[in-house]
């Protein structure tokens, strides 16, 4: 998130907004008061965490909360594994929060600048068939309503309702807390290496089934895909970590640093794309070591970029793929980042990507300068046509009239919204498009 004067922008440029009043509580209480206030004034109120959403989801016209203040440990308890976070703090301070009661989050996805509260709301994911997205770790949490209440939803309280607040979109109320099922401090086991790109599609089913967490990166003009497997193994195994050395080559100077002058290049000189993203194929990707889970799950990346991903049936994934990469020949097209490709278990959180089934992720990405339409556009088309949901936090055009026909509990959502926002006070004009107004 960037702050320039009075004007707040993502980290992707692709949103931003000039709101009325800026505000930042340090205490859930501060928050109450703060809705309170927008509410008698008809304002309406959002909270925003990092700015790492590519849509509009966190703009906030009215009143603005930064959450920034509001970040750390809460409580922790090592017998059950349950901490309960500030909804401010950032998913890369969590390890440390976590560590002295010899706690981890149980996944992340592959960048941790996000808050908590964002991550889980936007339905944040990382890798792994046997795991959820981020808010399916989410037991308990305290929002705070436009009747400016607390509501605390847990299995004590108000069970009925997580399934919904845990991945609310912000369309429900203003996360204050939120409570994590944690388990005991993993490493894995991490193997990066080449494969042809056919052979991979071709097994992809067995790859993803042989590892705890699997996923894999192909770059456009190439006939090579970037695997990543993980396998976890007990906090007392041996740790492996990358040589510093080459840990800073791979990923700060060629996966960051070069990669950004690349891509800058590229917008004037396209024809460089296709012979770079084969000497980036040739130069990463083929390393072996064991760490600390949350240092092999994230990844730095300061090159910005815009993106889009949809969720499918796994079952979709390799037709779907194979229809992106044809979509990309046939159209010519030089497209500078890789494509991503990742795979969840179904989930019972009645707004995530992967609610009631088994899901696999396609996300496609643009350098930020470039203009991403109509690859997006195009890619959005065959990702419908395989049953896929739009990550709520990624470039999408779909509506509320559309998503609804695609979440079986999306009208008991709305209801729900209805319920505890009759005003909609914490709605703005992307929560219009995808929920209705």
């Amino acid at each position: 998130m960037t702050r320039i004067g009075g004007t707040w922008q993502n980290w992707a440029r692709s949103a931003q907004v000039t709101p009325l009043r800026v505000e930042r509580p340090r205490t859930p209480e501060g928050v109450q008061r703060a809705v309170r206030a927008a509410v008698s004034q008809g304002l309406t109120v959002k909270a925003v965490g990092a700015g790492h959403s590519f849509t509009g989801i966190a703009v906030a016209p009215g009143v603005l909360l930064e959450l920034d203040d509001m970040q750390g440990l809460v409580s922790a308890d090592a017998a059950t594994g349950r901490a309960t976070l500030l909804a401010g703090t950032r998913l890369h301070r969590i390890p440390s929060l976590l560590a002295p009661f010899g706690l981890a989050m149980e996944n992340l996805g592959d960048i941790d600048r996000q808050s908590i509260s964002g991550a889980i709301s936007t339905g944040t994911h990382g890798t792994g068939a046997g795991y959820g997205g981020l808010a399916t770790q989410i037991v308990g949490a305290t929002l705070v309503t436009a009747a400016g209440e607390f509501l605390r939803v847990d299995e004590g309280q108000n069970a009925d309702l997580l399934p919904a607040v845990a991945l609310g979109l912000g369309a429900l109320g203003i996360l204050v807390e939120v409570t994590l099922q944690c388990v005991p401090i993993y490493l894995m086991e991490a193997v990066d290496e080449p494969a042809p790109l056919e052979d991979v599609l071709e097994t992809l089913h067995d790859r993803v089934a042989a590892s705890d967490h699997f996923e894999f990166y192909w770059f456009p003009h190439t006939d090579i895909a970037l695997t990543k497997r993980q396998t976890r193994v007990p906090e007392s195994t041996r740790r492996q970590p990358l040589p510093v050395l080459g840990r800073w080559i791979d990923e700060t100077l060629l996966s960051n640093g070069v990669y950004r002058a690349v891509c800058a290049t590229a917008q004037a000189v396209p024809a460089i794309t296709p012979p770079f993203n084969r000497l980036a194929v040739k130069l990463t990707g083929d390393r072996r070591y064991t760490e600390l889970s949350h240092r092999v799950l994230t990844q730095s990346r300061t090159v910005r970029f815009r993106e889009m991903e949809y969720a499918v049936p796994v079952e979709n994934v390799v037709p779907a793929f194979r229809a992106v990469r044809d979509l990309i020949e046939r159209r010519g097209w030089r497209i500078e980042f890789p494509i991503e490709v990742r795979f969840a278990a179904e989930d019972d959180r009645w707004l995530s990507t992967a609610y009631g089934r088994a899901s696999g992720y396609i996300a496609v990405h643009r350098y930020w300068r470039a203009d991403p339409s109509a690859y997006f556009e195009a890619v959005e088309q065959i990702m419908l046509e395989h049953g896929g949901r739009p990550h709520w936090g990624k470039l999408h055009t779909q509506t509320a009239e559309q998503l609804r026909e695609r979440y079986p509990r999306f009208a008991d959502f709305i209801a729900l919204r209805d319920r505890l926002d009759p005003d909609r006070r914490f709605t703005n004009r992307y929560l219009d498009r995808v929920l209705g107004a």
